[in-house]
């Protein structure tokens, strides 16, 4: 039975690493099996460090994934949908490799991602690293609470893991990342009312609008969606705010069964529905990256190893 990476459904942390690598080409075969050798890695980290929630997965880019692995591609797997439209951008920026390390310690995940950035060494560059940290109860710097709809209990795992549909590929998850750089200048600038209207939820006691209450171009109503059945599109979102006293933002992760429903989220918050409602929150926050990745099961990354 396929076996997931744990960071993939993990519970929220109090500090976030992210590491994205280009490949050295022609290093395949070698990036394989060091590829197993750091799954295992992480997951003694992951036993070892319990008592403050270490967790962590590696995910393979869209981009790459036909290099690395030839002769097996999820189903799904597909570039980052990059979008424009008037003022509004997703770009896209792909990379090889992504890697996430959470835990309550900081001081942990340094030494885990100067571990990796060493296995990986004349495999793999470093060429974007990022630190996030849990922001009061679970806030955005926005000041509004982040992640409120998020799936519970094992239903996070029927969100964000592949099931028997694509067998080889089950237990691994479709991941989008994207970091957003804020405006808070320009959001501080509003009044209480105006914010809780963008995003369709009060500040400071984080209750939803009532449907009849909540804009069409709140936040909320343009990533709440629905398929033809009336089933809500669900992702696991593991994003986590960054910054420092110079740029501040939020670096949203998507885990999920399928691309689609990041995708449609995404086409949502930027096109908008046919009438030009489209998310307002966009006024105050920029994408400055996006990718698309596949995060198999420790199970995938440990059979393609030497193959």
């Amino acid at each position: 039975m396929a076996r997931e990476q744990a960071g993939i459904c993990a519970e929220g942390n109090l500090h976030g690493q992210y590491l994205l690598f280009d490949c050295v080409e022609g290093q395949e075969h070698a990036i394989r099996a060091q590829l197993s050798e750091v799954s295992h890695y992480l997951d003694e980290m992951t036993e070892l460090y319990s008592d403050v929630a270490f967790s962590a997965f590696i995910a393979v880019g869209a981009n790459y994934w036909d290099a690395l692995y030839p002769d097996s591609r999820p189903a799904l797997l597909r570039p980052f949908p990059s979008l424009t439209h008037g003022d509004r951008h997703a770009p896209a920026c792909p990379f090889d490799l992504f890697i996430q390390i959470r835990c309550d310690r900081q001081d942990i995940n340094y030494m885990v991602s100067h571990e990796i950035c060493l296995m990986f060494e004349d495999l793999a560059n470093l060429v974007e690293e990022l630190k996030s940290f849990r922001y009061l109860d679970n806030r955005d710097l926005t000041g509004f609470v982040d992640g409120t709809e998020n799936p519970k209990g094992l239903h996070r795992q029927e969100v964000a893991l592949v099931s028997d549909d694509d067998k080889e590929f089950r237990g691994g998850s479709y991941i989008h990342i994207q970091r957003y750089q804020h405006d808070l200048k320009k959001w501080n600038n509003l009044k209480v009312k105006k914010q809780e209207d963008i995003i369709g939820r009060t500040k400071q006691e984080n209750h939803e609008y009532s449907s009849f209450n909540k804009p069409k171009t709140s936040h909320i109503r343009r990533t709440s969606l629905k398929d033809n059945q009336g089933k809500s599109l669900e992702i696991l979102r593991q994003s986590m705010p960054y910054g420092d006293m110079k740029e501040q933002g939020l670096f949203f992760i998507s885990c999920c069964h399928t691309p689609l429903n990041f995708e449609l989220m995404l086409r949502s918050m930027i096109v908008g529905d046919n009438n030009g409602h489209y998310d307002h929150l966009l006024k105050y926050t920029q994408a400055v990256t996006g990718a698309a990745f596949f995060a198999p099961s420790m199970s995938f990354l440990n059979k393609k190893a030497h193959q």
